[in-house]
């Protein structure tokens, strides 16, 4: 009789016991994801800078591989569902779509609370006008990988196109990492073309980062040069990468060179820099959401002093410095510059709290605020700029600095002026 019960109590138990310790387990997960999140949420970090995932939580199941492939840890799984607990570290390496096996992820631009310009491509990165390409970053894709791969892929439909009698087959605007790899792309097709960087180095964005700043990327297939095989690199050591491409492929880059004008001619498309003109049957435009950086609309502005990019922090060394922004970039800079000997920094924000900043970043910012290292101060605007001093306007109130520098760190514009000049869809995206 007693070996009868062993006989089923035993398979039962083999099943019962690791099942419970399963969902023991799962609540762990879940509570520790849901604190995660009800952080982010008061401390407003709840808006994902780009392309981002939306769960379907009527198909979700809860495996948890969407959490797995995300390398941002931005996903997490609270009561058997996904959920993107992490907004702002999301950087849309989409990863976590393909994972999911039950196909509940879908990846979008903007919010309903924070649209997104992005200009309306096709398939191949052809915008509506015939012969104007777009890729990495302007299009909403700013992961290093994803720029490489559409710059590649786009150069590939542009050379199945017509080439007519233009001076070139193709012109490529911009020399970040999509326009790097559509350089060789374009070069080992046999192409005839040129690449303008307005910037005196490769890199794109990643030129503008402050010293050191780590950049988080995946092995990269590049034309030519093949795999490289990076995880994780300091801006110093990505830079080093590209000089290296520069180097060994030698792609035809002019740099320090300003696009100012595309117009359409004939079936063909006259670019006109601040160096030259060129007649093209096809443009690549890639450059970048950042190539017209945000301006402050106050008054002295203009002056030398203001500049739009933190290089190097010890320049500022013994001065009396402002930097202006909310996000990561802008307390990057303070906190490089306040590392400097006998520097004084002020920070200054519109809003209430850095909404869209990483955890040790806001933990960096208070050491050095209790440390009087950096001057915080919230919901101000700059009114006026003068050759030593600055004006902050708080509410009803204006505050007065010495200054010698400011460093204006608050991202940039989509040049939707432009794209629509040349006729080019932008559409404000919402959440789709």
């Amino acid at each position: 009789m007693i070996s009868d019960l062993l006989f089923y109590i035993l398979p039962a138990l083999l099943i019962l016991v690791p099942a419970a310790f399963h969902l023991r387990s799962q609540k762990k997960v879940s509570a520790a994801h849901h604190a995660v999140l009800k952080e982010n949420q008061e401390a407003g970090l709840t808006e994902p800078p780009s392309l981002h995932p939306v769960v379907d939580l009527s198909i979700c199941m809860g495996s948890g591989a969407c959490v797995r492939a995300c390398p941002e840890h931005a996903l997490g799984v609270i009561k058997g569902k996904g959920v993107l607990i992490n907004p702002t570290h999301c950087i849309g390496h989409g990863a976590c779509a393909p994972a999911c096996p039950v196909g509940a992820i879908k990846l979008v631009f903007g919010t309903a609370k924070r649209g997104m310009d992005i200009p309306e491509v096709d398939p191949d990165f052809q915008t509506n006008i015939p012969g104007i390409y777009i890729a990495g970053e302007l299009g909403g894709m700013g992961l290093i990988r994803n720029a490489i791969r559409q710059g590649t892929s786009a150069v590939k439909s542009i050379s199945s196109r017509p080439r007519g009698t233009a001076e070139y087959d193709l012109v490529i605007i911009g020399a970040g990492p999509a326009g790097i790899a559509a350089s060789l792309a374009a070069k080992e097709i046999g192409l005839n073309y040129v690449t303008v960087e307005q910037e005196d180095s490769l890199g794109g964005t990643t030129y503008h980062y402050p010293r050191n700043k780590l950049v988080m990327t995946a092995p990269m297939n590049l034309p030519i040069v093949g795999e490289i095989k990076v995880r994780e690199v300091s801006k110093e050591e990505l830079m080093e990468i590209w000089q290296g491409i520069l180097n060994k492929a030698t792609p035809n880059i002019h740099f320090s060179e300003r696009m100012e004008e595309i117009t359409p001619v004939d079936g063909a498309f006259t670019i006109r820099t601040n160096k030259a003109t060129y007649t093209t049957a096809s443009v690549l435009l890639a450059i970048g959401r950042r190539g017209t950086p945000r301006k402050l609309g106050a008054k002295g502005e203009e002056q030398p002093k203001v500049v739009y990019r933190l290089i190097e922090a010890d320049q500022y060394r013994g001065k009396h410095v402002l930097v202006v922004g909310g996000g990561d970039s802008a307390l990057e800079a303070a906190l490089d510059i306040a590392n400097e000997a006998g520097t004084h920094v002020t920070l200054s924000y519109r809003g209430k709290a850095f909404d869209r900043v990483k955890p040790k970043n806001r933990t960096r910012l208070a050491e050095a605020i209790a440390d009087n290292r950096i001057e915080q101060v919230l919901e101000t605007t700059v009114k006026e700029i003068t050759t030593d001093k600055i004006f902050l306007k708080f509410g009803d109130e204006i505050l007065e600095r010495k200054n010698d520098a400011v460093i204006v760190c608050a991202g940039g514009e989509l040049p939707t002026p432009m794209l629509k000049k040349m006729g080019v869809q932008v559409n404000t995206r919402y959440g789709d």
